[in-house]
């Protein structure tokens, strides 16, 4: 960090795995605390930190949430969330001690990339005919929207607030539908109920211990996905001057590339920029 004038801090560990709880405390806790003192201590201009819709908290309401909300100890929090917002709290620790600093918070992040990784697992589970869809819905935004969003911000003298980062509020049924006719799949069509979601987090579970392998799904991501929390990205435009990219498009776009990857093993790649 020497001789740096803007620092972005981008890393972290997103796992909604029990087993890697202390792993995410180390990485995306102490490490931020880490950035932070360090930034605090080059006297570095200005950082950004990328953090999370989930450092905002989650109830079992469902409901909208913009930049004012309260954090919240629920048992819906995910061990990724609770490290997510202890990683926040340390950025404002530094802001307290004299830092200029800002955060975004973007949501569900959708674009190119690992397919078999992450929000990638979407797209993938579209081009495999995956034939259930979660009852809930959550934010999604373009990950060039992100990108952009960051950059815009270090440029803005604002420092001191957070910024949510999302294009559009979707259930999960819609954008799995979209991704599979953008493929000429076949679209999802087995809801899944309480049933089901508690009998497929525990058979991945054991699954997994057979196999050796990490699970497809979790308790976290069973639960997770039968939820709905919107979030408001009025501060972003306003504030920002933020032109979200169509969740259409992304999807589109994302697709197009993905029709192409599966013709060379699946390797990863990256959207133009637009």
């Amino acid at each position: 960090m020497q001789d740096a004038q803007q620092v972005y801090h981008c890393a972290a560990i997103v796992s909604y795995e029990s087993g890697q709880a202390n792993l995410m405390q180390e990485v995306n806790v102490v490490g931020t605390a880490n950035v932070v003192n360090l930034a605090l201590e080059m006297q570095v201009e200005k950082l950004v930190h990328v953090s999370s819709i989930a450092a905002l908290g989650r109830s079992g309401k469902s409901k909208s949430l913009d930049e004012s909300a309260k954090w919240e100890q629920s048992k819906f929090n995910t061990q990724y969330a609770i490290s997510k917002h202890r990683a926040e709290m340390e950025v404002w620790r530094g802001v307290a001690e004299g830092l200029h600093a800002a955060v975004v918070n973007p949501s569900v992040i959708l674009g190119s990339g690992y397919w078999k990784e992450g929000t990638g697992r979407i797209f993938m589970n579209g081009w495999n005919n995956f034939p259930f869809y979660p009852r809930g819905g959550t934010g999604f935004v373009d990950v060039r929207d992100v990108a952009k969003a960051t950059i815009e911000l270090m440029e803005h003298p604002i420092a001191g607030e957070r910024f949510i980062i999302n294009g559009e509020n979707l259930s999960y049924h819609d954008v799995m539908t979209r991704i599979a006719l953008a493929l000429g799949k076949k679209t999802p069509f087995i809801r899944v109920n309480p049933f089901i979601q508690e009998t497929a987090w525990r058979a991945a579970w054991l699954y997994s211990k057979w196999k050796g392998k990490r699970p497809f799904i979790t308790k976290e991501t069973a639960r997770q996905s039968a939820r709905t929390h919107y979030y408001d990205n009025t501060k972003s435009i306003t504030q920002l001057g933020i032109h979200y990219t169509p969740i259409q498009q992304t999807i589109e776009e994302t697709t197009t590339q993905l029709k192409i990857v599966a013709t060379k093993g699946f390797e990863p790649d990256v959207l133009e920029l637009i």
